[in-house]
């Protein structure tokens, strides 16, 4: 029986108007009447899914968010941070140096801003048309407080000139960091022991929900880690080839109310898989 239904945003819950549909806010109201944890999970700040938030009616005592790619998990009608995984100045300092030298942006973010140090020539990052809900703030590496914590760099520019230097990031970064592309365009960098599946577990944990009373749905790479760990990992029609093939059931895409579609089947109308 699934207790919990954890669901991605862009790609999944959301249509490509940004929009949730009528039928998919029917199909999670539904299963929140009847007991189930609904649980979005997102590399968004919590403010950058309030609105969903808010449409969903998933702002009650009781309610939970994974931000962060799982870096942070929170209550929703709170703002309570109950676990929290960030990066040090240190670290930013080496991906700062590192992004210098591929010649891409960086940005960083905690839970107040998004930082932008200066970018190389030509190469201005493209995050502030994806990030709305925190302002940004102009700084240099120097300038940062030595204490404070930082929730996850990203590297946002043309999709050709990511994957590019993608390509070329040392092993010793991959191996120290959790990399991970979100959308064509953004390469997310967070803390090592960071990943959705690692935030849902902990989540899981305090509310003593076994994995397999867990259902998970994505669509890309940064999904992939939470698709793995519930029980039903259920992958868009829209989705990626790899989290097709680790999830246990491929729905109907985005455009086709997908998330509503796996939700009764599974949920609502209790279907074994």
């Amino acid at each position: 029986m699934i207790k919990l239904i954890a669901i991605d945003l862009d790609g999944t819950l959301l249509n490509e108007h940004k929009e949730i549909t009528p039928a998919t806010k029917k199909a999670l109201t539904q299963a929140k009447n009847i007991g189930v944890k609904v649980v979005l999970c997102t590399g968004r700040p919590l403010l950058g899914m309030a609105h969903y938030l808010d449409e969903l009616n998933l702002k009650e005592a009781g309610d939970y968010g994974i931000t962060y790619n799982g870096g942070l998990v929170q209550r929703t009608n709170t703002g309570e941070v109950l676990s929290q995984k960030t990066l040090t100045k240190t670290q930013i300092k080496e991906l700062y140096q590192l992004t210098q030298e591929l010649q891409v942006p960086l940005n960083f973010i905690d839970l107040k801003q998004v930082y932008a140090p200066p970018y190389p020539e030509n190469r201005d990052s493209l995050y502030g048309g994806i990030m709305k809900a925190l302002p940004m703030v102009s700084t240099t590496i120097e300038e940062l407080p030595e204490d404070l914590e930082y929730n996850k760099a990203v590297i946002c520019i043309d999709q050709e000139i990511l994957d590019e230097a993608i390509a070329k990031i040392p092993v010793e970064f991959t191996e120290n960091y959790t990399m991970m592309k979100s959308r064509p365009v953004l390469l997310e960098v967070l803390n090592k022991e960071v990943d959705k599946g690692r935030g849902l577990a902990v989540l899981c944990e305090l509310l003593d929900i076994h994995p397999d009373e867990v259902m998970a749905l994505g669509d890309e790479e940064n999904d992939m880690a939470m698709i793995e760990f519930a029980g039903l990992g259920v992958a868009m029609g829209n989705a990626t080839d790899e989290v097709k093939a680790a999830a246990q059931f491929v729905t109907k895409s985005n455009l086709e109310n997908g998330v509503a579609y796996a939700v009764e089947k599974f949920v609502l109308n209790n279907e074994t898989y």
